[in-house]
């Protein structure tokens, strides 16, 4: 199958004390680049998301976000973490000793300090396991959405890939005839000039001219990217810098195609398949 860098989930658990939702999203991106955005209460759980999400997907950028809300009516006071609040102390003690001058904490500064204020109605134990629910339960919306986005790419590159071999299998029965039209100009040009059909340089001009026009190599080079190209989508699994390399080496073709074109047919189909190669190189980008 084919996934695509680009994808969303969102789920969510109602508990007794409130609610915890957890969401992913993810772009484009050269390596995997995770960010995890979550509450104080759920830090300890981050190498095992880190893990689990890396698990699925080897490349983009990924943003989890973790939102827990606690319901008013569920809540009780708050309560103060001692040993918290005794770290603050010293540590306050121990930098006015250094510099005297500096301005001791106020009651304020203590309780905006994260894990000074803790929530009984909260249990560690329901978190973690709600958590792990939901995280399993995103993770499998999160590649059925990459996997469906996946499949809309592959059509796109394959319906791209049978253009451009359309329009290659056009050009090539016009090679010869582009080339030998070619050479009749060339002979007369230079018969003109040197005055001698025999001339051994006449026809040395022309064996030269006519091996840098010919574009055989050229179409037999795209007809075999094409379809390597069409053979990785088909084998499917993490392609997409190998459709990017692919992307490069079709578009160099298509370049000396153009370049060496001396025929206004073959010109434009260069062109077209410049433009079709452009293409599916932006949506290679969002491949996985």
């Amino acid at each position: 199958m084919i996934y695509s860098m680009t994808g969303f989930a969102s789920v969510a658990a109602e508990l007794d004390s409130g609610s915890l939702s957890l969401e992913l999203r993810s772009v484009n991106h050269r390596y995997l680049d995770l960010q995890l955005r979550m509450p104080d209460e759920l830090r300890t759980q981050e190498p095992a998301l880190r893990e689990a999400i890396a698990a699925q997907m080897s490349r983009g950028k990924v943003e989890c976000r973790i939102n827990l809300a606690v319901r008013q009516s569920a809540q009780e006071p708050a309560r103060l973490n001692q040993v918290m609040v005794q770290q603050l102390s010293l540590w306050s003690s121990q930098i006015r000793e250094t510099l005297p001058d500096a301005r001791e904490l106020t009651v304020n500064d203590v309780l905006r300090w994260n894990g000074v204020l803790e929530s009984p109605a909260l249990s560690a134990e329901t978190l973690h396991v709600t958590l792990q629910t939901l995280l399993r339960q995103a993770l499998k919306d999160f590649s059925a959405a990459r996997q469906r986005e996946g499949e809309k790419l592959k059509t796109f590159l394959l319906a791209r890939v049978s253009q451009i071999e359309a329009l290659r299998a056009a050009v090539a029965p016009r090679v010869p005839a582009a080339i030998l039209a070619y050479e009749s100009r060339l002979r007369a040009r230079l018969l003109e000039a040197l005055g001698s059909e025999d001339d051994e340089r006449v026809r040395q001009e022309i064996t030269l001219y006519a091996s840098k026009i010919d574009v055989d190599e050229e179409l037999s080079r795209l007809q075999t990217h094409l379809a390597e190209v069409q053979r990785v989508l088909e084998k499917g699994g993490a392609v997409g810098k190998r459709l990017d390399f692919l992307m490069q080496e079709l578009h160099r073709e298509a370049n000396t195609l153009g370049s060496k074109s001396v025929d206004a047919e073959v010109s434009r189909s260069a062109m077209e398949i410049k433009i079709l190669i452009e293409q599916m190189r932006e949506q290679v980008q969002n491949i996985e």
